[in-house]
């Protein structure tokens, strides 16, 4: 889950919260050029990164499941390194030997953060399984933490571009893609940079199962005007609100500390949840 800065009323100091402020591909600052090296054949294409990386602390606790051996077994790919996603085709593969086993239910999450209530939701539904891709190492690495030392086996941690993996699973594959509290992109010369577009969508719902949901939240009103013009224009999704409409938070997705202290101040968070048709 990512939680962003609040401008209106920081919630916290520091850039990151328990949550991600990340979502998809490092870039070094929210202020850079769009346009990120590529082989010469396609220097005309522009890459469009959809997060800011941050560099934050990491505790004892995270750099232990990085490197310790009981946890490895959480951790897909290279959590130190660049998020190299190569030889990952299949999410369901990395349960096979899981007592849920490979055709269990499935939630990816892209962007977990710190991975609070991605690793609360994975507790409450032992029987589903639960995938996180993040960029993140400190929140990768206490995430593989928590899940480890609470003893889950329902739980695998990606390092790396969401996108790039989405593109390379199988369509039809994930019951249920979650996206939470985004980096909202405020400036109207970042909007490209938000997760929810057209282009985007089309790869996210290519991945999803027939009636499988894709379900955002996030804090920041234009955001989720923006997102629902998106998702209510989208001709493979149905709003399971109604057309124009968001839905409360479902009882599965917990509450933050800082969605809650939000609330206090009187700030919104709308969620949507979309069937694939």
């Amino acid at each position: 889950m990512s939680q962003h800065p609040d401008s209106n009323d920081n919630l916290t100091s520091t850039p990151t919260t328990d949550e991600q402020t990340l979502i998809d591909v490092d870039t070094a600052s929210a202020d850079v050029d769009d346009n990120q090296s590529t082989p010469a054949a396609d220097k005309h294409i522009r890459i469009v990164n959809t997060f800011m990386k941050r560099r934050t602390h990491m505790n004892k606790n995270a750099e232990l499941a990085l490197t310790a051996p009981e946890f490895a077994d959480y951790l897909v790919n290279n959590s130190f390194g660049d998020g190299d996603l190569t030889g990952i085709h299949d999410l369901r593969a990395l349960f096979a030997d899981s007592p849920n086993g490979s055709d269990a239910p499935l939630t990816l999450e892209i962007g977990f953060g710190l991975g609070d209530s991605f690793i609360e939701m994975a507790a409450a539904e032992p029987a589903r399984n639960f995938v996180g891709i993040e960029v993140h190492e400190p929140g990768i690495g206490k995430c593989a933490y928590m899940a480890g030392t609470q003893g889950l086996r329902n739980v695998k941690i990606i390092n790396g571009d969401a996108i790039q993996l989405l593109k390379q699973l199988p369509e039809n594959h994930i019951d249920r893609i979650q996206l939470y509290f985004p980096d909202p992109w405020q400036k109207k010369r970042h909007y490209k940079r938000r997760f929810v577009s057209p282009e985007r969508m089309a790869i996210v719902a290519r991945s999803l199962t027939q009636g499988g949901w894709f379900h955002a939240a996030t804090d920041w009103e234009h955001y989720a005007f923006w997102m629902l013009d998106v998702l209510d224009n989208f001709a493979s999704l149905t709003n399971q609100a109604g057309t124009g409409n968001f839905i409360d938070r479902p009882d599965f997705r917990p509450m933050t500390k800082f969605e809650r202290r939000g609330i206090a101040r009187g700030h919104g968070v709308w969620d949507l949840i979309y069937s694939k048709d």
